[in-house]
């Protein structure tokens, strides 16, 4: 009996990594902003040709939405283990926001953020990336009230403290440090601002 001939892989595989290539452009356009960034800029930080880049992210816009993603992506993951359940909850919220001071002071700090630049930039005009930013302050705001509802729950905070309200008013301070951390802040001032706030919401 006859058999059919395996078939044949359709195109040729990619030669480069992906992922690399994703972390590679979201440098760029963290560093340029999004209008900013030209296709040349992207082809020399992902050493790609032209037709590869179109091939495997179909065009600037859609390469933006995915070095957003990882940007996400990363930051999500980052906060899960600062604020993962099995930790003393103000100890979590301690570490994610000293997280936040790290990333605001010095070089760090005047570099800014992919995400704040992004939403001052794109999100009142890209339908797809306002999604994007709201989607992700809303997943922080959540993780947040969670720690705070579970320190509520241990007696560790205040009187009137409401965890939801909290979490939204740290979300906002954060992300506000992180436009202040453009004008290079000593740690001290914002570990100091830091301590001050959370010393507000705990008992």
């Amino acid at each position: 009996m006859r058999q059919n001939p395996a078939p044949l892989p359709r195109g040729r595989p990619r030669s480069f990594d992906v992922e690399a290539a994703v972390e590679r452009a979201m440098g760029v356009f963290w560093s340029r902003g999004y209008h900013a960034t030209a296709l040349p800029d992207l082809l020399r930080a992902t050493k790609l040709s032209r037709g590869s880049l179109y091939a495997a992210f179909g065009d600037k816009h859609s390469l933006f939405l995915r070095a957003l993603d990882r940007y996400i992506a990363d930051a999500l993951t980052r906060m899960d283990i600062e604020l993962a359940p099995r930790r003393e909850p103000i100890d979590g919220l301690r570490a994610y926001l000293a997280g936040y001071v790290d990333r605001t002071t010095g070089a760090k700090g005047r570099r800014g953020c992919l995400l704040v630049a992004t939403a001052m930039e794109l999100a009142g005009q890209d339908a797809e990336v306002g999604c994007r930013v709201a989607s992700f302050f809303k997943a922080m705001e959540a993780r947040v009230a969670d720690a705070l509802a579970r320190a509520k729950a241990a007696g560790k905070l205040a009187d009137g403290v409401e965890p939801s309200s909290a979490a939204r008013i740290l979300v906002c301070f954060v992300e506000g440090l992180r436009v202040v951390g453009k004008t290079a802040p000593a740690r001290i001032t914002s570990q100091a601002t830091v301590d001050a706030l959370l010393d507000r919401f705990i008992s």
